[in-house]
Formats: C-alpha cells, structure tokens, sequence
C-alpha cells in the first residue's frame, strides 16, 4: 500500500539541514572517511520516516530504487580499476607520461605543467593520482627555480582537474552521467562547451605568468624518463587502449562494452609482450592492481595502483550515498523542498544559477564532491526537464559546480587532501586554479546566452537525427 503522508517544505528543509550538518561534521570536524557520516545520516533519515508513519516496505523500497540507479556506474567503477592495472602492466600509462615529459620546457614551466598534468590526468582519469604523484615532483622542481610555490600548485590542480574531466576513467565523470541518465561519451562531450574555454584561458593565463629565461635542470624529470623506458615496455603500439577509447566513441559504443572490450585488448597487448606471465598473473593484476617495482619511490607510488579491490572504497560510498539519496527521494523531501523553489526557476538562467548554487552549498556544507553531484543531480531533475533543459545540461552544472569546486574548499576533502600533499594551503593555491574558477563563469553564460546548452526539443532532434543515421 503506498504511503500517502504530506510532508511540508519547512520540515523537508529541517531533515536537509541536519543531514548536512552530520555529515558536515562528521567529514570536516572529525575527519572521518564519508562513508561512515552518510550512514549516520541514512539512519536518522529511517528513524525520522518511522516517526513520521513510514513503514520498512517504504524504507526497503527507497534503498532499493536509489542503488538500482548506480548498478550501471558501480560495474563501470569495477571495470575503471581493471583499466587502470593493465594500462600500466602494458606500458600505457608510462608511455603517455614520457610523451608528456618530452613537452616540458624550463622556460615556460607552468604552461607545461599545465599541459602534462592534463595528458596524464585524461589517461588516469583521476586528479588525486596526478596530484599525489608528478604533482610532487613538480613542486620540487618549482621550489628549486624559486617560483611560487602557490603558482605551481596552482598549475598542478588546474591541470589534474581539466584532465580528469576528458578521461571516461573519470570515476566523477561515470557518476554525474548515471546519475542523469546520460551517455558518458555525450556527457564529456557537453563539458567541452564550458571546461574547453576554461582549460583554454587557463593555459593563457599560466603562460602570461609563468614566463621564466632561467635555465633550470631537468634533473629529475630525465631521471624519471629513464627509470621508465628502464622498466615498462614503451612503444607506439601500447597506445592502442587509448585510441580503441576514441574509435568505440565514435562509433557511440556504450561504456561498459567499450571498457570490456579495452581490457581484453590490453591484456592480449601484455601476454604478447611479457608471455612469461601468465594467465594467473594477469588475473591478479586485474584483481589486486599493478604494483610497480623500479628503484625510484616516487614511480612505484605513481604507477602501483588500479585493480578491482581498489574501487571498492568508492563503490561503498556511492552504494551508501545512492541509498540515502533514494529515501529523501522516496519519502517526498526533495520534492516537498524542491516544489516551491521550482515554482521561480522559469527560464534557463535561474535553473543553471541554482544548480550551481545547490552544488557550491554542498562542497561548502559537505565538503564531499560525489554529493555535490548526487544530492542536487536527483533535485533538480524535474525542475530542469520542466523548464526545457535536457538531463544533459543538469549532468555539465553537476561538473561545474559540484566535482571542480570541491578541491578550492579548505575543509573539504579535496582541498584538505591536496593542502597535505603538496604543501601549500588551499587559500594559497585557490586564486591560480584558474580552471576550476572559470567553470562556472562560463556556466553562467551559458545560461545567458543558450551556448552549448541542450534542451529537451534539440535532444529529441538529435537522438532522432542519430536514428535516422544509423
């Protein structure tokens, strides 16, 4: 029997706000890995429905609708971590980073940081990776052509982010699509409207500022080539994953086929090249992950990474984030609060500011970007569709607002995380991420002017040019 109980916008409001405020607590003051905070929040939401007359059929059913909806982007997330062991087994990954080596120059140093941390990041898919790893050997060699340290790290995050938004390894990238119901690849594409003009300035302004005659060694850098041509298996052909990606993209093949696919590829690639180690090996580096074994620590932590066993922290949390946002969902808080909003959000301006809006509040409040995507991404929905916007605009101002500001929020997990690894605090670094800064800027505009925003008439055009076609 399905529950008729009328709950009011001021009590929607309430629950939210103490939502927030224990996972808020729990992540920021505390701490804590955010699994445990959302399901504190998950059982005071189940207390709340109880009091309020809700029975567990209702609270079974809204778990269940809310995991249903991640079931596809959870397998891609399993699928991620196999991509990333056999990338590297099969000399991928370290060729792409001595391709983006190669590009660096001594005189215009930030522009190149610029640069390879966006090809890296685009392969690995994963602006932590970048960060926690050439990050740090960049800030080394930035320390010592005394730059400001602020402006390199800067260059460091910006670039990480622009990369990890072009890869389809991107875990936030699978998520903000699932989420929307949209294809990955038309996701990524819709992202270029507003994050290729960001990246684009970016690199302008790094080049404006980051000029420099010195003559600087690249000491390091030489090293780290070596080290890699010494122990990964590098040539033109172990590009084929990568360009397997684009062509399956083309062809507007589904991800997880595409993935599938790029796994039994790279993996043929790796027995070709190591025949010496076997099936059972193989297996255990799809499982396990690829663990690197060069004498340079900095490499081993770079490329020892991937693997089945290493998604299962992020599909915990989103399992747990789906669940609760299923409930809040199911028992009509979203909708009770988002209803009287929605009534004054009647033209596409007003849908884009406030889907921004909804995602800054998060990162601020939560400080979680996978949040930031999922909790606006299920609010906004209809309010979107209603006002004429497709699935696919709400999934690029999930990314504008939600996935790039997280890392310029001091307590939030993003910004604590880079603050410890590269040693410059989040305010220092905040003015040079130019890339994250002008996402929503360009987000704006597109909502002044209808640039690159898909509405549901022009969607519906091309899913029936796309038809027509094939």
């Amino acid at each position: 029997m399905k529950m008729q109980i009328k709950i009011k916008g001021l009590e929607a409001a309430v629950i939210l706000a103490i939502v927030l405020v224990i996972m808020g607590v729990g992540v920021i003051g505390f701490g804590l890995s955010p699994q445990v905070p959302v399901m504190l929040a998950m059982s005071f939401v189940i207390l709340w429905s109880r009091i309020r007359g809700f029975d567990w059929l209702n609270v079974n059913e809204g778990i269940r609708d809310g995991i249903e909806k991640g079931i596809v982007p959870i397998f891609i997330f399993i699928l991620i971590g196999a991509m990333i062991s056999t990338w590297i087994a099969a000399g991928t990954i370290p060729t792409l980073m001595v391709i983006g080596f190669k590009l660096i120059s001594v005189r215009w140093f930030l522009p190149s940081v610029f640069i390879v941390c966006t090809l890296v990041g685009s392969a690995v898919g994963s602006a932590f990776t970048v960060a926690s790893t050439v990050g740090i050997a960049f800030m080394g060699m930035g320390i010592t052509m005394n730059l400001n340290p602020a402006m390199v790290a800067g260059a460091i995050i910006a670039g990480a982010i622009f990369g990890d938004k072009l890869s389809p390894l991107s875990e936030t990238n699978n998520l903000a699509a699932a989420v929307v119901d949209t294809d990955l690849f038309q996701h990524i594409k819709d992202l270029l409207w507003t994050m290729g003009p960001a990246g684009f300035i970016s690199l302008l302004l790094f080049i404006l500022i980051g000029h420099d005659d010195s003559q600087a060694s690249l000491t390091k850098i030489n090293q780290t080539v070596h080290i890699l041509q010494t122990n990964f298996d590098l040539a033109i052909w172990v590009l084929l994953p990568i360009v397997l990606v684009f062509v399956c993209a083309g062809f507007k093949m589904p991800a997880i086929p595409t993935m599938l696919l790029n796994i039994f590829v790279t993996s043929v690639i790796i027995l070709v090249q190591q025949p010496q180690l076997g099936l059972a090996k193989l297996a255990t580096i799809i499982t396990d992950g690829y663990v690197a074994k060069t004498t340079s620590k900095s490499v081993n932590l770079l490329l020892s990474r991937g693997g089945i066993v290493s998604m299962m922290p992020t599909v915990a949390l989103i399992v747990l984030t789906l669940s609760l946002g299923g409930l809040l969902v199911k028992f009509g808080l979203i909708t009770a609060l988002m209803n009287p909003l929605s009534k004054h959000l009647d033209n596409q301006l007003k849908l884009i500011v406030a889907g921004l809006a909804a995602c800054l509040g998060i990162n601020i409040f939560v400080g979680e970007q996978f949040l930031s995507i999922i909790l606006p991404g299920r609010a906004f929905k209809v309010a979107y569709n209603q006002g004429g916007l497709s699935n696919d605009a709400l999934g690029r101002v999930l990314e504008e607002g939600g996935t790039v500001i997280n890392y310029l929020v001091p307590w939030g997990v993003g910004g604590v995380f880079l603050t410890n690894t590269l040693g410059v605090t989040t305010i220092n670094y905040l003015p040079f991420v130019f890339f994250s800064l002008l996402c929503p800027v360009f987000s704006i505009i597109s909502g002044i002017t209808g640039w690159g925003l898909l509405t549901v008439d022009k969607k519906r055009d091309l899913e029936k040019a796309i038809k027509t076609q094939a």
